[in-house]
């Protein structure tokens, strides 16, 4: 420290003045572009979604409407086949039923 530093305060608290600022911007720079980058993503949402769920389709398309109703049959079976799996014990000739259900061909 010099004899000037006593008589001007102001400027030995400068250069500490001046790392405090640079500190500081140095934290908030990312967190501004973080803030921008999730604002332009929310401005963009219904495009952004459209683009990926084009891509979802591209990759992986959707199955056609038979392969879903098969689908769809098979769980049923499943289902009726697990319940009547539930009741065996209990009530056989409900669970003979169910499974009767499921065994059918509709």
């Amino acid at each position: 420290m010099s004899v000037l530093a006593i008589a001007f305060p102001v400027e030995a608290a400068v250069p500490v003045a001046q790392s405090l600022i640079g500190t500081t911007v140095a934290f908030m720079r990312p967190l501004l572009g973080l803030g921008v980058l999730v604002t332009l993503l929310m401005v963009f949402k219904p495009l952004v979604m459209g683009i990926v769920r084009a891509a979802i389709v591209m990759v992986v398309p959707r199955k056609s409407l038979e392969q879903r109703v098969r689908q769809h049959r098979f769980n049923g079976v499943k289902m009726l086949n697990r319940m009547a799996n539930d009741y065996s014990r209990s009530q056989p000739s409900f669970a003979a039923e169910l499974r009767n259900l499921a065994a059918s061909d509709r």
